[in-house]
């Protein structure tokens, strides 16, 4: 038997991947975030199936639940916020699966910053624009960021921002960020992206820890920072090669595509 780790999207419950919903439906345990996965995704699941949310539970009771359905020979859906690469506290999990020889596989899943870009209607590499997105977070007390990768220092690349898990440091995201990106570079803060409670608050970066103190913005949110969030505004830069006459040309003429 398998345990299957699946990304369930960013929280609309018909954003899942089919290959995941596929999956849900044969699989006879599921445990997942009730804080952060939509309940509805559990009407996908066979009749008698057991669902054990794990929103309270510390890793080594998580373990236990998935080595107890492992050993009753159910597969197990093991349902993840967002996808997988992202965040997920995957690899402590994957690490004492491999430790007990429970077989597992990962399903990936549609990532919140996706969801995020989509709702604002934003195209993230925008040519002549912006080409690049790093997306990353904010040390706190209890997650430091690794050598070198604190925000001040990735600032320095000026490129596209996403932001995950900070919505509760925008103090420190606009000191850190503003030699670099400017007191009137474009931000878009995207809440519970995809859900019907979605929030959307686009400001400039001086004005963003006001501007989601009023919405009433902590948590859940993607924090987008840079020039490709108003790259209407460079008419003259956003022309791709992709669509131009040029290309067309080569196209229909057979001439390799540079």
């Amino acid at each position: 038997m398998t345990v299957y780790f699946i990304g369930a999207g960013p929280g609309a419950a018909d954003l899942i991947t089919v290959r995941g919903a596929d999956l849900l439906a044969r699989c006879q345990t599921c445990l997942y975030a009730g804080s952060l996965v939509p309940r509805e995704l559990l009407d996908r699941l066979p009749d008698g199936a057991v669902a054990v949310d794990t929103a309270t539970m510390p890793l080594t009771r998580i373990v236990a639940e998935i080595a107890a359905a492992h050993a009753a020979g159910h597969d197990v859906a093991r349902l993840h916020s967002g996808d997988l690469a992202l965040y997920s506290a995957l690899t402590e999990q994957t690490r004492r699966l491999r430790d007990l020889d429970i077989p597992y596989e990962l399903v990936p899943g549609v990532p919140a910053f996706a969801a995020a870009a989509a709702a604002l209607d934003a195209e993230l590499t925008v040519p002549g624009v912006a080409q690049s997105l790093l997306i990353t977070r904010v040390s706190t007390l209890s997650t430091n960021m690794p050598p070198g990768e604190d925000l001040a220092s990735l600032a320095r690349t000026g490129v596209t921002l996403a932001l995950h898990l900070a919505a509760h440091r925008t103090e420190q995201i606009v000191a850190d960020l503003m030699p670099h990106y400017g007191a009137g570079c474009p931000t878009a803060t995207v809440a519970f992206a995809s859900r019907g409670d979605q929030q959307i608050v686009r400001a400039p970066l001086a004005d963003l820890p006001q501007s989601l103190a009023d919405a009433g913005i902590t948590k859940t949110a993607v924090i987008f920072v840079g020039a490709a969030l108003d790259g209407a505004a460079h008419p003259a830069l956003v022309d791709s090669y992709l669509y131009s006459h040029t290309r067309m040309s080569k196209l229909r003429t057979g001439a390799a595509d540079a």
